[in-house]
């Protein structure tokens, strides 16, 4: 299977070497790589580790390619490339090699009827381009598939995560919990329903005009009335338990 990609330039190599080619004609086709945002044919690599490729097909247009960075380095920077999966490696050449005694056969016949062989090599080109645009279009369709999903996965972890309780610390239990939850809370620590009631409408209260700043602060400020005194709710002794009780249980 080919996957359809954008590649940096500078990771890809090719084994025939740059002299082979014109470099006028080179220079020509990296002008029109430039003013037309990419070449119209992509290569055809094969990866020879996880970051670097070699070109398998489209030696010429590679080299290009390369000018086109040397001129414009942002805009010459990413080429078209089909990469071909190894374990398919054979085949996919079988197809290259039959382009290239294709394209070899049509010159020939250039040379013998240019007319005829005009309209042939034209005919083929445009199959040759049908085919790579299918090609392309059923990437497209794949990558956007596996986008979707990507995004259905991704909102399914978001609501599992959702789901999942918090664990508060005590001091923003005792600034965040209302009246019910306190109680309920307090209750766990050894405080009788009466006055984990009476405590819980004290931390209320107090915290309304100023949110506690540590635990040491909630001993100081919540009271609750015991007889005709004004006494501590919590004692530091029942802090502890408190601590103890609270740092078993997960808020939600």
């Amino acid at each position: 299977m080919m996957k359809f990609y954008l590649v940096d330039v500078k990771d890809i190599n090719s084994n025939i070497p740059r002299s082979n080619f014109s470099e006028a004609d080179l220079d020509n086709l990296a002008e029109i790589i430039l003013e037309s945002g990419g070449i119209i044919r992509p290569l055809v690599l094969k990866p020879t580790d996880a970051e670097n490729y070699t070109v398998i097909d489209g030696h010429f247009e590679y080299y290009a390619a390369v000018k086109a960075k040397e001129k414009n380095p942002r805009k010459g920077e990413m080429v078209n490339a089909f990469v071909i999966s190894p374990k398919n490696e054979d085949i996919l050449l079988k197809q290259v090699a039959a382009f290239r005694e294709l394209k070899y056969s049509n010159t020939i016949e250039e040379n013998i009827v240019s007319t005829e062989t005009n309209k042939s090599k034209l005919s083929l080109e445009k199959e040759e381009i049908s085919l790579i645009e299918k090609q392309i279009n059923d990437l497209r369709l794949e990558l956007a598939q596996e986008k979707k999903e990507r995004q259905k996965l991704y909102e399914y972890i978001k609501s599992v995560e959702n789901q999942i309780p918090k664990q508060i610390t005590p001091l923003e239990a005792f600034n965040s919990l209302n009246v019910l939850e306190l109680t309920l809370r307090l209750r766990t620590a050894g405080f009788t329903d009466k006055k984990a009631a009476q405590v819980a409408e004290s931390i209320e209260k107090v915290r309304k005009k100023k949110p506690f700043d540590s635990l040491k602060d909630v001993i100081a400020r919540v009271t609750i009335i015991s007889g005709k005194k004004q006494v501590k709710g919590i004692s530091g002794d029942k802090m502890v338990d408190i601590i103890d009780s609270w740092s078993r249980l997960v808020f939600k």
